[in-house]
């Protein structure tokens, strides 16, 4: 590894233009200044631009990750990606996170900081480390755990469902991740937020509305559950369900009708088809319950599910059978031991 957590093998910085590369290519301090203060290049950080045009056409993660690659080179060796930047580089959905600074970790007591579009967290770091496109980056249980400790409640789970979902997080170890850092800022927080985490959870929207189901004071129903009628056949795959009550919820975050197209399918012909779904689900005596993105900030869909539950106590029972739908198999990343400081 050199400077910065990153290794040898050198990764491109895009269009990243440093200034003593610029200078070397011609350009002066006065060009690099009239370029920045007539909107023609962006500044990452101090020396560091990218053009402004290719910028703004940058989601929140994507400058994210531009940020990252302007402020790691230049770092110690022992620093660690970690935190909301290294879930950027995992690749893990983040919802209301703040971006704005990158965030890194070093295995000692003190000189924790924040200067120059960087934070920097001082704490023990003995689980290992992975490495990411020439980063050191936290192990996804150290970043989860570490998420759980700094972010509110609903950001965390968001990140954290993700996380276990997709890098095959075991609770095991975010428990050891939680006991090694029982003596750390937010760690009470941490515990309350790590026991809502399920890895069943497909998108934010999901992880959200079991917040809101929590925030709510209502039992969390389980997650995809794959429903079937009484002569075995397969109905489909609800987003919650309570199978003892014979209620299914389905958030409605519309985008997931174009993401699941069939070649030559049309989104009203996706509609259709959840339309028809729908319908059968209902044939059978189940009660479905939906809700939107509008809805997850509030209390009408906890509502109208609290009361779904209680109506349906009183019918009869439905003629489905619902069995959990299995998680898919995490790629779990080579965990290397943490480098030593030169």
């Amino acid at each position: 590894m050199v400077g910065g957590g990153r290794s040898d093998e050198h990764v491109a910085m895009g269009e990243i233009q440093r200034r003593q590369n610029a200078l070397v290519d011609g350009y002066t301090d006065h060009d690099i200044r009239r370029r920045y203060r007539g909107s023609r290049w962006h500044r990452l950080r101090r020396g560091c631009y990218v053009e402004a045009a290719e910028f703004d056409g940058l989601d929140s993660i994507d400058r994210h990750r531009l940020l990252i690659d302007s402020t790691l080179p230049a770092l110690a060796h022992d620093a660690i990606v970690s935190h909301q930047s290294a879930a950027v580089l995992y690749g893990l959905p983040l919802w209301a996170t703040p971006l704005d600074l990158v965030h890194v970790t070093r295995d000692r007591c003190n000189g924790g900081r924040v200067r120059h579009a960087m934070k920097v967290h001082c704490a023990p770091i003995s689980d290992g480390v992975v490495e990411i496109d020439g980063y050191w980056v936290t192990t996804p249980a150290r970043t989860v755990v570490d998420l759980a400790r700094t972010l509110p409640c609903e950001q965390a789970v968001v990140v954290g469902d993700a996380a276990m979902r997709t890098l095959g997080i075991t609770p095991t170890e975010l428990a050891t991740e939680l006991a090694l850092a029982a003596r750390r800022r937010g760690i009470t927080q941490a515990h309350r937020t790590i026991g809502l985490l399920d890895g069943h959870s497909e998108s934010v929207g999901e992880s959200r509305s079991r917040v809101m189901f929590h925030r709510n004071g209502l039992s969390i129903p389980a997650q995809q559950g794959q429903l079937f009628t009484a002569t075995g056949k397969l109905l489909g795959r609800v987003d919650f369900y309570d199978a003892a009550a014979g209620v299914v919820g389905e958030f409605d975050g519309r985008v997931k009708y174009g993401r699941l197209l069939k070649p030559g399918q049309e989104p009203a012909d996706a509609l259709f088809e959840e339309k028809l779904r729908e319908d059968a689900i209902r044939e059978t005596g189940m009660l479905m319950v939906r809700w939107t993105w509008q809805d997850l900030d509030g209390t009408a869909a906890a509502l109208r599910w609290q009361r779904a539950v209680e109506r349906a106590r009183r019918m009869p029972p439905p003629r489905v059978t619902l069995t959990p739908a299995a998680l898919p198999e995490g790629l779990r990343p080579e965990v290397h031991p943490v480098p030593m400081r030169p």
